[in-house]
């Protein structure tokens, strides 16, 4: 029988022995036993937990493919054709309690990185200063994991208040823990950024594939934008801007872009190789179509009026491509590599950040025009002579397309979202607030857990 979730993993983080370890051996496993304490010696540890904990990331169930394949089928993006019969579930919202979706990793992700954080660094041998700078780290990935389960449990966008528990420890006395609040949540999150953001020290910041000092200030802005808080969003969006060490990719490289690793634009990516990568799990994989090279899975589909938002100078037009005999418009461009699905995936770009800057001067009366005109002076697409909400939001449509964004947008915004079936049909429109925008909490952790209230509807 499974047992409480917070309970196996409180229980199996506790147990992972950390020196000389790799990040697979970090990955909590229920058969360890022994507790952490004595087990966390050096800063270098931490370190390894760290790499633990961004190993999480990268399965498929979260940023490696789901989270963001879900968030395209649930919008007027992209819809799932059931070619492999992978998520279609999503794309038709007909969801259930059964599976524990994003719900499980995120967990075993924050279950990794609050040994870090609770870790007394002044029993630890080494760089002290490094330490400090690898729990803001920490706190940075705390904070994505607690925005990932409120955007995606939360009653938000429902007509509820609930929102996800706050765990901050992996060795607390409660292990039946309730939902707090959506406001709660959000508070929290804000609290471990900003901290998150004092503790880090970016002269550390030496690799593009772990979470550094302005992703915080970036994942502050997202969160800032997706809640409204638009002051916040400002600040932090400046943040980013005012450090100097991001730019926009121009025209001529922006489609190339995506078959490199560590560009100018990129804040933070999850690292793939060769050697090491999801294979036919990828999230490549997933948007392509098997008849055709490259081939995949091609489920998630594009709708076919897609391509007429991009003017025809705009390169963005690069990323789209027909297959399945010149009938399907699909994502070619973003993640291409579908032989091993080695492309890194990036999950913090600045031209995001111009985006949110953009929407959050519209909002507190500042020149949102000269940000926007940032965007398509880069991308071959004609200049805006005025702004509106609406020329904002389809921006980041044309931008951001295949990244996961446009769900989430169309959420905030209290839009209304079709439910899809395989050929792209509508089966229902599901009017904002709706039960169905928020996803069932795992009946496992209603069955073991006697505090966790479900969300209505399920």
């Amino acid at each position: 029988m499974r047992k409480n979730k917070f309970l196996i993993i409180l229980l199996a983080s506790m147990a992972v022995i950390v020196s000389s370890c790799s990040s697979e051996d970090l990955e909590p496993t229920l058969s360890q036993s022994k507790s952490v304490e004595g087990s966390v010696t050096k800063v270098d540890n931490l370190y390894s937990i760290l790499k633990g904990a961004h190993n999480v990331l990268t399965d498929d169930e979260y940023y490696g493919r789901d989270i963001i394949a879900t968030n395209e089928v649930r919008s007027d993006n992209c819809f799932s054709n059931g070619n492999s019969g992978r998520f279609s579930t999503q794309s038709q919202f007909s969801y259930n309690s059964n599976t524990g979706y994003v719900w499980d990793d995120v967990f075993e992700m924050m279950s990794n990185v609050n040994i870090i954080i609770n870790t007394d660094l002044s029993t630890l041998e080494g760089d002290l200063d490094y330490g400090a700078h690898i729990q803001g780290q920490a706190l940075t990935l705390r904070a994505l994991g607690n925005y990932d389960l409120i955007r995606i449990y939360g009653q938000q966008n429902s007509g509820g208040t609930l929102g996800v528990p706050i765990v901050t420890t992996f060795k607390g006395e409660d292990l039946f823990p309730s939902r707090a609040t959506v406001e709660e949540v959000k508070q929290a999150i804000y609290a471990d950024l900003e901290m998150a953001f004092s503790m880090m020290d970016s002269s550390y910041d030496t690799s593009k594939i772990i979470v550094s000092k302005y992703v915080a200030k970036a994942l502050e802005a997202r969160v800032a934008v997706y809640f409204g808080d638009w002051s916040r969003a400002v600040t932090a969006s400046e943040a980013v801007i005012n450090s100097g060490l991001y730019s926009i990719i121009g025209a001529d490289s922006y489609v190339s872009s995506w078959a490199a690793d560590g560009g100018s634009n990129v804040l933070f990516e999850l690292a793939f190789s060769g050697s090491d990568n999801l294979g036919s799990n990828a999230l490549s994989y997933i948007y392509r179509y098997p008849g055709d090279e490259p081939a995949g899975y091609g489920d998630v589909q594009a709708y076919s009026d897609l391509i007429d938002i991009y003017d025809e100078s705009d390169v963005r037009l690069g990323i789209l491509g027909y297959q399945n005999g010149g009938t399907a418009l699909r994502n070619m461009g973003k993640y291409p590599d579908t032989a091993t699905g080695s492309d890194n995936i990036p999950l913090f770009r600045y031209e995001e950040v111009i985006l949110n800057y953009a929407e959050a001067l519209f909002e507190t009366g500042g020149d949102a025009l000269t940000q926007l005109n940032l965007i398509t002076s880069n991308r071959g697409a004609a200049a805006y002579t005025s702004v509106t909400k609406d020329d904002i939001l389809n921006e980041r449509r044309k931008e951001l397309v295949f990244e996961g964004f446009r769900f989430d947008d169309l959420m905030r915004t209290g839009q209304s979202v079709d439910a899809t079936g395989s050929l792209g049909n509508t089966i229902s429109t599901l009017t904002y607030p709706n039960n169905a925008f928020a996803w069932p909490i795992p009946l496992s952790e209603i069955n073991a857990n006697s505090n966790m209230v479900q969300n209505e509807g399920y």
